[in-house]
């Protein structure tokens, strides 16, 4: 896989698709979207935010690859398998919080557990549109973001990142507290 990986890599922004939909259709390849972007900026700027967009592009791809899998056989893997006490309530605050599950990992550059959330949405029947919306919502800002960050730190981006991670992850905790909450007033309105 790393040989696949490097090469993707030396395709440079095209490459960019094809890494983008293998790591979101469920290979494992923590951050290599996130660094190959990082990488492609600081060695070409001009390449940069053409870089974001295609990688953009591959990750909706690879998501929608992954959660129409899920759509097909996923429902009854659940039905299957969510007797359990923990997969019951995994199960209800999916349904209650929905796509929120998924845009948060998808937005924050630091490794947080979204291919399940991706199959969650897939087996529970979230409307392929608003999937798809989500992910793009989400992968826009986020690589965009590094492609900014990479043209302008160059080989710095990586220290940086690393140093802020925290930072990060609490604004996307504050993110997601702010949108839960925005679910939940909207769900009382409608009640």
């Amino acid at each position: 896989m790393s040989k696949v990986v490097a090469w993707l890599q030396g395709w440079g922004p095209a490459g960019a698709v094809g890494l983008a939909v293998l790591d979101s259709a469920g290979v494992p390849l923590p951050a290599g979207v996130d660094i190959m972007l990082l990488l492609v900026a600081a060695s070409n700027r001009s390449m940069a935010m053409l870089t974001a967009v295609l990688a953009v592009v591959g990750s909706a791809m690879g998501s929608f690859i992954l959660f129409s899998i899920a759509r097909k056989g996923g429902q009854v893997y659940l039905e299957k398998h969510t007797h359990s006490q923990r997969a019951k309530r995994f199960r209800e605050w999916f349904e209650r919080y929905g796509l929120i599950t998924v845009f948060i990992p998808a937005l924050v550059p630091i490794p947080l557990p979204l291919k399940v959330f991706v199959l969650s949405a897939g087996a529970l029947g979230v409307s392929p549109v608003k999937f798809v919306s989500t992910i793009v919502a989400a992968r826009m800002p986020r690589y965009l973001g590094l492609a900014w960050l990479g043209s302008e730190l160059g080989e710095h981006s990586l220290p940086w990142l690393n140093a802020h991670k925290w930072q990060m992850a609490a604004a996307a905790f504050l993110i997601g507290v702010a949108l839960a909450a925005a679910v939940r007033h909207l769900g009382r309105g409608q009640a």
